[in-house]
């Protein structure tokens, strides 16, 4: 089949949305200066504690996806609902900066998993299906290049590419045991791929939230960009995997690859 024009304009948006400038760009527009400075306020533990406290989020966040999303809303995503949730627990991160990090980010990615889940459902997807949920989960993976992805307008494949062997063996694995057995092999590996490439938009978080002069209420902003940043990746991925349900993965990522030709 070939997608409809409509279809084509909905593979546009995703494009557009999966393919924005990074995070870090973003938080730099909000707060207009770059956040540079904030790497080099950051003591020499951060890299380990932003490791740390994401690998943390994600655990936490796996346990939300396998437990709670099937009971998400029903109706359309509230996601100025959940950029105000998230914004308030910003500001802790603003106003005590990289000690918050542990307790407010584990809180802040739950709430963006759920409004993850709330465009998920929009899309189509089925929140009963573990599959579906660990796309959900994936999302967080999929808004920070990792080291050695293409700088080209592939990367959203690259990335999918990269996670979707643990993702299906995760799935396979979660399929059969009906629970989490913690220090599976599966599910760690699942966990560590994820934690990896979700540290790298964390860390950017955490910089911008380092600089003194924001406080409270710069930490609730760069807490608000967070989440509109993985809220897009969101509805990207949804849309195509959406479209892919329809046409297959091949016809999406052909037609995907020949609008990016086109810009």
């Amino acid at each position: 089949m070939t997608l409809t024009t409509t279809d084509i304009e909905d593979l546009r948006t995703a494009k557009a949305l999966l393919e924005h400038p990074g995070l870090a760009a973003r938080i730099s527009n909000a707060l207009g200066s770059p956040i540079e400075r904030g790497f080099d306020m950051l003591p020499k533990s951060w890299n380990s504690a932003v490791m740390g406290a994401a690998r943390k989020a994600i655990e936490g966040a796996l346990h939300v996806a396998l437990h709670t999303l099937d009971h998400a809303r029903a109706t359309g995503p509230a996601n100025r609902l959940h950029k105000l949730a998230v914004g308030t627990t910003g500001a802790a991160g603003g106003a005590f900066g990289l000690a918050a990090l542990a307790v407010e980010l584990p809180l802040s990615t739950a709430i963006m998993l759920r409004s993850i889940a709330d465009i998920a459902r929009s899309e189509g997807e089925d929140l009963r299906s573990v599959d579906t949920r660990l796309q959900c989960l994936q999302v967080l993976a999929l808004g920070g290049r990792a080291a050695g992805d293409d700088a080209a307008e592939t990367a959203y494949f690259t990335a999918r590419a990269a996670m979707a062997k643990a993702v299906s063996e995760a799935a396979r694995f979660l399929a059969q045991q009906g629970a989490v057995q913690q220090g599976a092999p599966v599910i760690v590996r699942l966990i560590a791929q994820v934690a990896s490439r979700f540290s790298v938009t964390v860390s950017q978080k955490v910089a911008a939230q380092a600089v003194p002069v924001l406080g409270a209420v710069g930490g609730a902003l760069v807490n608000t960009v967070f989440i509109d940043h993985f809220q897009d990746m969101a509805r990207g991925h949804f849309i195509v995997r959406r479209l892919e349900r329809r046409y297959g993965p091949d016809e999406v990522r052909r037609v995907y690859n020949e609008i990016a030709a086109r810009r």
